[in-house]
């Protein structure tokens, strides 16, 4: 976010010259201090947030853009990139949970308002940014899990559709409405949705592009788990508890195994579990495991 000192600037209100003295100016400069005080009052789009004792190695990011229903304009996908850079240079984080701040709402997809503004190769740099901003996310080493309550549209359910495991309240909705804008899902959603629920059912979801309820997401495996309105964030919290408390290099190699092995065939997916495997026997947590095992005690695990 730029400083009062730097948005001040552009207008010369701080600079080496001298401004007019007339009332006019003045008012000027004055309106101009109050928007900067505005700007930088509004709350970040993209929080990260990294949980203490007893659930240190739990991270939460937080989407917090209330008056668009965390639609994903430039400066969100900013803060995306931002949050996720952060997390992967982060060997203490073990968990992420993808969570919204506003009410009724994970992501209503793609800041439509915004986009009108775009030229068409700002649109397809736009687009591109995306895609690839989800699949970094997807990449990311440590299990991610969405948290969703309301609605996921758009892009808000290709972003939910990146992260490992989703979780949603009952009250929340669905759907992929790009080709009702006489366009495609752009941001992982034409390979992502088959994947989870099958090519026959994507296409049908995709074509028609209607919204459908969390109990059709669980039947369908969009989501793991559906849960009273309210409790999603909870259950997920669970869910992370239970993954921080294992290995966190084994759970980091059971992730690319798994992801890797899915995308070959069965041999060669064989020979990536191999690998991944070798990466955890000559390890500290590994010795710890067998230890706490034959002590009947709760292991302690550091990641080495």
């Amino acid at each position: 976010m730029r400083s009062l000192r730097g948005l001040l600037a552009v207008s010369g209100h701080i600079t080496g010259r001298q401004t007019p003295s007339s009332s006019a100016a003045a008012s000027a400069h004055s309106a101009l201090f109050v928007r900067a005080l505005q700007i930088l009052s509004q709350p970040e789009p993209v929080r990260l947030h990294k949980l203490s004792a007893p659930d240190t190695g739990i991270v939460e990011l937080r989407l917090d853009r209330p008056e668009a229903r965390n639609a994903i304009g430039k400066e969100m996908l900013r803060g995306l990139r931002s949050a996720m850079e952060r997390v992967e240079a982060d060997p203490t984080a073990n968990v992420l949970l993808l969570a919204s701040s506003v009410p009724k709402a994970f992501c209503a997809g793609a800041d439509l308002k915004e986009r009108r503004l775009m030229g068409l190769c700002e649109v397809r740099e736009f687009v591109n940014s995306l895609r690839a901003t989800f699949s970094s996310f997807e990449a990311l080493p440590i299990p991610t899990i969405a948290v969703i309550e309301g609605a996921a549209f758009g892009g808000g359910l290709e972003l939910a559709l990146s992260c490992d495991l989703r979780i949603c309240g009952e009250s929340a909705t669905f759907c992929l409405p790009e080709t009702g804008l006489a366009i495609i899902p752009g941001a992982g959603g034409t390979q992502r949705l088959p994947r989870i629920v099958g090519r026959s059912r994507a296409k049908e979801l995709i074509f028609t592009g209607r919204r459908f309820d969390a109990m059709e997401a669980v039947t369908m495996g969009v989501v793991n788990y559906c849960v009273p309105g309210g409790e999603a964030y909870q259950k997920a919290l669970e869910l992370a508890r239970e993954i921080n408390g294992k290995g966190p290099l084994a759970i980091r190699m059971a992730k690319k195994a798994i992801n890797q092995g899915m995308e070959v065939d069965l041999s060669s997916a064989l020979t990536v579990e191999e690998e991944c495997y070798e990466q955890v026997l000559d390890t500290q947590d590994r010795l710890e495991g067998l230890a706490a095992f034959a002590e009947k005690r709760k292991p302690l695990y550091t990641g080495k």
